[in-house]
C-alpha cells in the first residue's frame, strides 16, 4: 500500500481543488487497464457525487484506469464539474459542441477509451459503481460482454412497460440476433468488442442493437437501479418513441414487408369483389349502387396508402442521413489525459 497526496476537487462546491489523502492500491506489474465512459446531459448535480464514488471503486480494482465524461451539450455546470477533476491523473472530459444525443455521446466516449475493458454507465447515479467489481469478475472469467439487466420496472408507468415489451417483441423478430430485454447501456465490454463497435460505419446508431449485433460471449448481471436523486431524466415520451423508431428502422425490415402484406390482404378481396359485381351486372342486370360504401372504402384505402408511404419514407430518410456522411458529433473541447497520465 502506498500513500500518496493528490488534489481532489471539493465534492460540495467543486470550485477549486482541495487536498485529500488517498491510499490507492498500486497496480501490479502488467496490470490491465479499465476505461469508464459517462455520457452526460445536465448531470452536474449528480456528477458531484458520482465521480468520487467511482474513483474509490476504481482504485480498489488495482488496475490502471481512466474516467471519461462526455458532456453532450449540457446547459448546466456539467462541463465545469467534470473539468475540475481533469487536473488529476485518470480523468478526462470531452465536451461536444451541442447536444447530439446519447448515442453520439456514447460513440464519442468509446472512440476515446483506451482501456483493455470499457464500462459504460449513466451519470445519474442509477447505475451503481459498485457493480463494476462483479462485472470485472465475469470479464476475468472469460466473458467478453457483461451487461446489467433490470430486475424490476416498478418505477415506470404501465404505458411505458407495455411499450417496452412491444418494442422488444418487434425488434427480436430476427433469428440471427436478439436485443436482451431490460438491458440498457450499463455494461462492460472487452477491447475487441469496443473495436468492433468502432468499426461500424453507420451514422443512425441504435447502440442497444449494435451491442447485440456484434455478438461475442455475453453474460447478464441482474441489478436494481437506484432512484434518481437529482434532476429529471431527459428522455421524455417523444425521445423514447424516436429512439424506438430508430431502432426498428436500423435493425428490422418487417415494416416494409408489412406494407406488402397489408396491400395484398386488401387487394385480393377488392379484386374479388370487383369481379363479383361485374359478373352480377352482366349476367343478371343488377344495378351497381352504394356510393357511401365506395367513398368510405376509398378514404380507408387512402389512409392505408399514406401510412405505407410514411413507413417507406422513414427508411428513405435513414438512407438520406447515411448518404450525407456527416460526422456523428463535433468535439468542442477536451481536457485531461486519461490513461495517458501516470498512475501509481
Amino acid at each position: 500500500m502506498i500513500t500518496t497526496s493528490t488534489l481532489r476537487p471539493d465534492t460540495d462546491a467543486m470550485a477549486a481543488p482541495s487536498p485529500r489523502s488517498v491510499d490507492p492500491d498500486t497496480p501490479p506489474p502488467g496490470a490491465r487497464s479499465l476505461s469508464c465512459v459517462i455520457p452526460c446531459f445536465n448531470e452536474g448535480a449528480n456528477l458531484r457525487h458520482l465521480l468520487p464514488l467511482l474513483e474509490d471503486v476504481l482504485w480498489a480494482t488495482r488496475m490502471h484506469w481512466e474516467i471519461i465524461v462526455v458532456d453532450d451539450g449540457s446547459t448546466d455546470d456539467t462541463a465545469a464539474v467534470a473539468e475540475a477533476w481533469c487536473d488529476l491523473s485518470g480523468f478526462r472530459c470531452i465536451s461536444l459542441s451541442r447536444n447530439f444525443g446519447k448515442e453520439a455521446a456514447l460513440t464519442a466516449g468509446l472512440a476515446a477509451a483506451g482501456g483493455d475493458a470499457v464500462v459504460l454507465l449513466d451519470g445519474d447515479l442509477q447505475h451503481s459503481p459498485e457493480l463494476i467489481h462483479a462485472m470485472l469478475a465475469q470479464w476475468q472469467a472469460g466473458a467478453e460482454v457483461v451487461y446489467a439487466v433490470r430486475e424490476a420496472r416498478h418505477d415506470e408507468s404501465r404505458f411505458k412497460q407495455l411499450g417496452s415489451r412491444l418494442f422488444y417483441r418487434l425488434m427480436n423478430d430476427s433469428d440471427r440476433f436478439s436485443v436482451p430485454k431490460d438491458a440498457g447501456d450499463f455494461r462492460l465490454m472487452d477491447r475487441k468488442v469496443v473495436d468492433a463497435l468502432k468499426s461500424l460505419p453507420e451514422r443512425s446508431r441504435f447502440m442497444k442493437g449494435l451491442y447485440a449485433w456484434v455478438g461475442f460471449r455475453a453474460v447478464a448481471l441482474p441489478y436494481t437501479p437506484a432512484p434518481r436523486t437529482q434532476g429529471a431524466s431527459s428522455f421524455n415520451a417523444r425521445r423514447l418513441v424516436s429512439l424506438a423508431i430508430d431502432g426498428l428502422t436500423a435493425f428490422t425490415t418487417w415494416p416494409l414487408r408489412m406494407v406488402s402484406v397489408v396491400g395484398l390482404l386488401f387487394a385480393v378481396p377488392a379484386l374479388s369483389y370487383g369481379i363479383f359485381v361485374a359478373i352480377d351486372h352482366l349476367l343478371f342486370g343488377n344495378a351497381v349502387s352504394g356510393w357511401t360504401t365506395i367513398v368510405v372504402s376509398l378514404m380507408f384505402f387512402i389512409g392505408i396508402q399514406m401510412i405505407s408511404t410514411g413507413i417507406v419514407g422513414e427508411y428513405i430518410a435513414r438512407i438520406y442521413e447515411e448518404a450525407k456522411g456527416r460526422p456523428l458529433y463535433v468535439v468542442r473541447q477536451e481536457r485531461g489525459t486519461g490513461l495517458g497520465a501516470g498512475q501509481p
